[in-house]
C-alpha cells in the first residue's frame, strides 16, 4: 500500500515539473502578446499594470502549478479505483481511523487530499454516516495538497543545502517533506479523536467492506472521472478566486502611502504577531494573501522581500534560499515556516467547497480556525522547548 501510494507521490511531484515549465513558458508568451496589444491600444501604466502584472500573472502561476499535478494525481488516483485497489486501502486503515472514532474511508479522502483538498472534501460523499462525513471534511486540510508540496520542497532543498552540497542533498529534501506528511497523518488522527469526544460525538459507524476482485480499468471512465469531474472542476474554482486575488495584491503591493507600500504597512503591523511564533511579518503577510491559492504563497514572499511591484518567481533555489538568508531567515525560521505551511488555514477554493457540501458557512469557519490553532500551539510550544 505504502508503495502503491509513494510511487503516486512520487510521478506527481516529478512528472509535474516538466508541464510547468512548459505551461509557465507559455503563459510568458501570451503575457508579451498581451503587453503589446495593451500599448497599442495606449492603456495607461496603472491598467496594464492591474490586468497584467495583477489578474493574469496570478491566474498564470496558479493554473502553471496546480493543474499539472493534478492531471497526474487524479488519473493514477483513479485507476487505483477503477483497478479495486482503494476498498483494499480502506481495509488496512479501517483500525486506525476507527479508534480516532471515524471510518476507514476517511483514509481515502485523505489520499485524495494529496491531490488537492477541495477534492478530498467533496470526496467524503462516499461516507454515509453524517459525523464521519464531517470528520473527514474538516481534518482533509492537514494533508498537504499540491499547492503546498511545491513550497515544501523548495523550503526544505534551500534547508538541506546550506549544509550538505553532495548527492545525498534530495534524499535528504524528500525525507524531510515525508516527515511532514508523516506528521500532519498524524494530526488528522489526533484532531478526528479529539472532535469525535466533543462537538462531534458518537461511535465509529460499522460497514461491510466488500474487497472486489482486481479488474482491468477502463480508460473512458478514468478520464472522464478524473480530468472532468476532479481537475476541472478544482480548477475551475481555483481560477474564480485567482483573478480578483491578484489585482488585490497588485494593488496592495504598488499603491504606496508616504513612500511605503501596503503591503509594507501590512507586514510591518503583523511583525510582532508573528515573531512570536518565529516567524515575520512578510511571511505571514504572504500567507494571509495566498489564501486563494498556496501556489502563490512564495511568489509574494520574494516580492514583499525584493519590494518589486509584481508577483516574483524565480525557479533557481540557491538564488531564493541567498534571497532568504539577507532576509534573516535561520535554520529555526526554515523550520517553523514548514509547520506554518502544514498546518495553515485551507485555501479559498477548499473553504468554499466545504461551504457547499455542508451547506453551512459554520463548519467551514471552523475548518479555517482548527488548523490555525493547532499551528500557534505546535509553533508556540516549539518555540518554548528551544
Amino acid at each position: 500500500m505504502f508503495c502503491f501510494l509513494g510511487l503516486i507521490f512520487w510521478l506527481t511531484i516529478t512528472g509535474a515539473n516538466y508541464p510547468s515549465k512548459m505551461l509557465s513558458n507559455l503563459f510568458s508568451c501570451i503575457e508579451i502578446e498581451l503587453l503589446k496589444l495593451f500599448n497599442f491600444l495606449n492603456s495607461p501604466e496603472w491598467l496594464t499594470g492591474l490586468f497584467i502584472d495583477g489578474a493574469f500573472k496570478t491566474l498564470a502561476w496558479i493554473v502553471a502549478v496546480m493543474l499539472p499535478p493534478m492531471a497526474i494525481f487524479f488519473p493514477l488516483f483513479t485507476i487505483l479505483e477503477d483497478l479495486g485497489y482503494l476498498p483494499r486501502i480502506a481495509f488496512n486503515l479501517d483500525k486506525y481511523f476507527k479508534k480516532a472514532g471515524c471510518s476507514g474511508k476517511q483514509s481515502l479522502t485523505m489520499c485524495m487530499g494529496f491531490g488537492c483538498n477541495a477534492a478530498g472534501v467533496t470526496g467524503a460523499r462516499i461516507i454515509d454516516s453524517p459525523r464521519e462525513k464531517l470528520l473527514s471534511i474538516l481534518t482533509n486540510t492537514f494533508v498537504p495538497c499540491n499547492g503546498k508540496f511545491p513550497f515544501l520542497i523548495c523550503i526544505a532543498s534551500i534547508l538541506i543545502s546550506s549544509f550538505f552540497t553532495n548527492s545525498f542533498t534530495s534524499v535528504l529534501s524528500a525525507l524531510i517533506v515525508l516527515c511532514l506528511i508523516i506528521f500532519g497523518i498524524f494530526m488528522t488522527l489526533i484532531i478526528s479523536r479529539i472532535l469525535s469526544k466533543t462537538i462531534l460525538k458518537g461511535a465509529p459507524s460499522s460497514f461491510i467492506l466488500e474487497l472486489p476482485p482486481y479488474r482491468k480499468p477502463q480508460i473512458s471512465k478514468i478520464i472522464v472521472r478524473s480530468i472532468f469531474d476532479r481537475t476541472l472542476f478544482v480548477l475551475g474554482r481555483a481560477i474564480l478566486v485567482a483573478v480578483p486575488a491578484g489585482i488585490v495584491i497588485w494593488l496592495f503591493s504598488n499603491i504606496s502611502i508616504n513612500g511605503l507600500s501596503i503591503l509594507s504597512y501590512i507586514a510591518n503591523f503583523l511583525n510582532p504577531f508573528a515573531k512570536l511564533i518565529g516567524l515575520d511579518g512578510y511571511i505571514l503577510t504572504a500567507f494571509i494573501l495566498g489564501i486563494p491559492a498556496n501556489e502563490i504563497v512564495l511568489p509574494i514572499l520574494l516580492m514583499g522581500y525584493m519590494n518589486a511591484g509584481t508577483l516574483v518567481g524565480l525557479e533557481d533555489y540557491s538564488t531564493i534560499g541567498t534571497i532568504l538568508f539577507q532576509n534573516g531567515w535561520t535554520v529555526i525560521t526554515f523550520i517553523n515556516v514548514m509547520i506554518f505551511s502544514l498546518l495553515h488555514f485551507p485555501c479559498a477554493t477548499t473553504i468554499l467547497t466545504i461551504k457547499k457540501e455542508t451547506n453551512s458557512w459554520k463548519w467551514a469557519l471552523l475548518s479555517f480556525t482548527l488548523p490555525t490553532i493547532c499551528r500557534y500551539f505546535n509553533l508556540l510550544s516549539y518555540k518554548f522547548l528551544l
